[in-house]
């Protein structure tokens, strides 16, 4: 290269991602076990780190549905202190029990054996739109989008689904975005909101996860089913916080991360992206599939399309690349499963749905108790 010739814009953002230390990637000479404990505390320590002392849930029913094959609970639970988060919370039939024994919260105290999947949204409207509704909450009959309705897909697997609803969309908005809720629904208010968390040492992704843990705890304070088998699943930016709550948060024993398993060079800093996405200094740490390797040994499962244009096939393939071998080193062969299938930014569905049941629905706890 000519050293009188500029480099381009372009160039330069690449040197400077590629030149970044890592200084917390695995390497074959670090003891596992040593490496996964201090890139958790670092990654935490990057996000802004969480509170020590959760704020009591206080959670408060706001809706009790009978659906077709399952119920339907909308839920709002504090998360920080001040931050109130709904979620969806949906039974199959099967894990409905008689009320007729209760805990302190009106629950019924009988253990019913269904597992639960946490399902993350991405960017859309949020929660609403993973488990059939209109943004006002009203049933929807129209195609779902890139969500699929994954939620709904899930209930009707057997499994009992929590979907919290994300900070930024949905009820979650600025007063002057929900404003504009009629005309665009989609409109969300995550550039004040991760603005805001920057000034002050703190990053959505942080918040978001944390949240998404919030929700496991309330999960767990319920007695009608088995919450000591859960899994995680998140498309894009939800994809996002399947990941990474399931790397910090070892409770969750298995994983399905759709359109996001990428590097961030060649995702996120390929292209402009939603402020909720950067995380100040991470490539000081680490590249996202060390990151995404903290899960294991615990299951990964990667959905990925090949016309993904926002997290393109490169770099899901040189992700993967790296997963193997970290999951190879935690004494994991068969760790990652991914299914690379035709399509686009969107939920592909079954063979993820299928893997989860394995994970799930068997009576091993092994892994999980690695």
């Amino acid at each position: 290269m000519n050293p009188n010739k500029p480099n381009t814009l372009e160039q330069f953002i690449h040197t400077l991602s590629e030149s970044a230390p890592r200084r917390s990637e695995w390497e074959a000479d670090i003891p596992f076990d040593q490496w996964q404990t201090e890139l958790r505390q670092r990654f935490r320590e990057r996000l802004g780190e969480f509170p020590s002392v959760p704020a009591a849930l206080n959670p408060v029913l706001m809706e009790h549905t009978r659906c077709d094959g399952y119920v339907r609970e909308r839920i709002e639970i504090t998360t920080y202190e001040g931050l109130r988060m709904p979620l969806y919370l949906l039974l199959p039939d099967s894990a409905v029990p008689n009320f007729n024994t209760s805990d302190d919260s009106g629950h019924s105290a009988a253990s019913i054996s269904r597992p639960v999947v946490l399902a993350i949204h991405g960017h859309g409207y949020g929660s609403r739109e993973i488990v059939g509704l209109h943004p006002d909450g009203s049933a929807r009959e129209s195609e779902p989008g890139l969500h699929k309705d994954f939620a709904l897909s899930l209930v009707r697997q057997g499994f009992v689904v929590a979907a919290p609803e994300l900070l930024g969309f949905g009820d979650r908005r600025l007063k002057e975005d929900l404003a504009l809720a009629a005309e665009d629904p989609g409109k969300n208010s995550c550039f004040r909101l991760s603005s805001a968390l920057l000034m002050v040492g703190q990053t959505m992704a942080g918040y978001r996860i944390y949240e998404t843990m919030r929700a496991l705890d309330y999960v767990q304070a319920r007695h009608e089913f088995d919450s000591d088998k859960v899994g995680i699943m998140g498309i894009s930016g939800g994809g996002l916080v399947a990941g990474f709550t399931a790397a910090l948060d070892r409770r969750i024993g298995c994983t399905v991360v759709s359109g996001y398993t990428n590097t961030f060079a060649k995702s996120i800093l390929s292209r402009n992206h939603c402020l909720d996405n950067y995380i100040p200094g991470i490539l000081l740490e680490a590249e996202m599939p060390d990151l995404l390797g903290l899960i294991a040994p615990r299951g990964l499962f990667v959905e990925s399309g090949v016309n993904d244009h926002l997290f393109g096939p490169a770099g899901v393939h040189e992700a993967l690349d790296r997963l193997h071998t970290i999951f190879q080193a935690a004494g994991r062969l068969d760790g990652v499963e991914a299914d690379i299938f035709t399509g686009g930014h969107e939920i592909h569905g079954d063979p993820a749905f299928a893997w989860l049941k394995r994970q799930l629905m068997t009576t091993t706890k092994e892994v999980r108790q690695k």
